[in-house]
């Protein structure tokens, strides 16, 4: 694998450290402004909303300019955005850092996805593309609760201040070692508008929102429900963190290796199994060892689907593939919004904290239903197209080819 990657991982472990570390500061944060815990879930939710709708702009808007130059300009906004966040005197103020932080997130990984895949071999696209989202799931194993910790002890403003320098030190990984790959040539936004109206695209997107939305309803409130269901204590839910993530870091490295020689297989397992995982968590949740078991597994099945669902888009977008990796990073914290606020929804009806599981639990079922959906037209559609050839007169064909 190329150096390269290691900047991508970089900046992506800066990245992954604020988008998640909010989770186990919520009641922290909620205190210090006087909000309740899911007026706090907003921060989550701003922050799922900025990437969906900041991806596709962000990546409009960086067209005609070089890919490392856009990916430096976006770690830049990063900066910005947590400096914000860590001085923010209000909830409103703090809320704004965190969309403005967000803008970064979708084009970041988009382009880097496309980035990461042309830096390899066919046959390693996926693993590459595992890679870089590596330094994503490790900043949930050292980032996130380090995060969580500096933030019950110093303050959550301190968090978002180190979390600042970690963009810095992504820039400069960035700027150090990511090669200048050239913009290709000929490809308009007129092309990457294209892709979008092929349905293989959609429904990868599609089950991109509900899969892992379902592991975003659980984990937006995982704090709440660890210390107040489970009955672990409030400094607990930092090493709870480190085990979610460690099953993330093992999900994207297994999902990245299967995806690369069966992939649609490794979508039904790793969807079918989050479903009921997600289910049984409402139960588990109330015992210490089984709730954390049950963590780890929800984040390595959660995980296992981001390297295939990115590299279907790819595969269905080809040619033009930049927006539609960027729109499908949107597309994952589209889901992390749906499922945030359900599982406020569930949670302010009175359902309990563990409410959110189930709403997790049925939104990776209908992704499941959505792969078998994918994967039938796809069928269908080698048949149809194997027929039309096979109709076609071997002399004509033969023709064909030569012309």
């Amino acid at each position: 694998m190329p150096l390269a990657l290691l900047a991508l991982a970089i900046g992506a472990f800066g990245i992954g450290t604020t988008e998640f570390v909010i989770m186990g500061l919520l009641p922290e944060v909620a205190s210090d402004y006087g909000v309740s815990i899911p007026t706090a879930g907003y921060l989550v939710t701003g922050y799922a909303l900025g990437v969906m709708f900041g991806a596709p702009l962000m990546t409009v808007l960086g067209t005609r300019v070089p890919r490392k130059r856009m990916l430096m300009l976006l770690m830049g906004l990063f900066i910005v955005g947590n400096l914000l966040s860590a001085l923010a005197p209000a909830f409103a103020v703090m809320l704004i850092g965190r969309v403005v932080a967000s803008l970064a997130h979708g084009a970041f990984f988009g382009i880097g996805s496309v980035v990461a895949a042309d830096l390899v071999a066919p046959h390693k696209k996926a693993g590459a593309i595992a890679m870089m989202f590596t330094g994503l799931t490790v900043a949930n194993v050292v980032g996130v609760p380090l995060g969580t910790l500096v933030g019950q002890a110093a303050g959550w403003r301190i968090t978002f201040a180190v979390v600042a320098a970690l963009g810095v030190v992504g820039l400069l990984g960035v700027a150090g070692l990511v090669p200048d790959v050239p913009r290709a040539e000929g490809v308009r936004l007129r092309h990457e508008l294209a892709a979008f109206k092929n349905v293989q695209v959609l429904l990868a997107m599609a089950m991109t929102v509900l899969g892992f939305g379902g592991v975003f309803a659980a984990i937006t409130y995982i704090a709440p429900m660890m210390t107040r269901v489970a009955g672990f204590a409030d400094g607990s839910v930092t090493w709870l963190l480190v085990l979610f993530g460690l099953g993330m870091v093992g999900g994207n490295l297994v999902g990245g290796r299967f995806a690369d020689r069966a992939l649609m297989p490794m979508l039904y397992i790793s969807l079918g199994a989050l479903s009921v995982v997600l289910a049984l968590f409402t139960l588990t949740a109330h015992d210490k060892v089984a709730s954390a078991v049950t963590l780890f597994l929800i984040g390595a099945l959660g995980f296992a689907t981001v390297p295939p669902l990115q590299k279907r888009v790819l595969d269905h977008a080809h040619g033009a593939p930049t927006l539609a990796s960027a729109v499908n990073i949107g597309a994952f914290n589209l889901g992390n919004a749906l499922s945030a606020w359900l599982g406020g929804v569930v949670i302010a009806a009175g359902l309990g904290y563990t409410a959110p599981n189930w709403v997790g639990a049925v939104l990776a079922a209908a992704a499941l239903v959505l792969a078998v959906v994918s994967a039938t037209l796809e069928r269908r559609g080698s048949a149809f197209r194997g027929v039309v050839a096979g109709s076609v007169p071997a002399e004509q064909r033969s023709a064909a080819v030569h012309h």
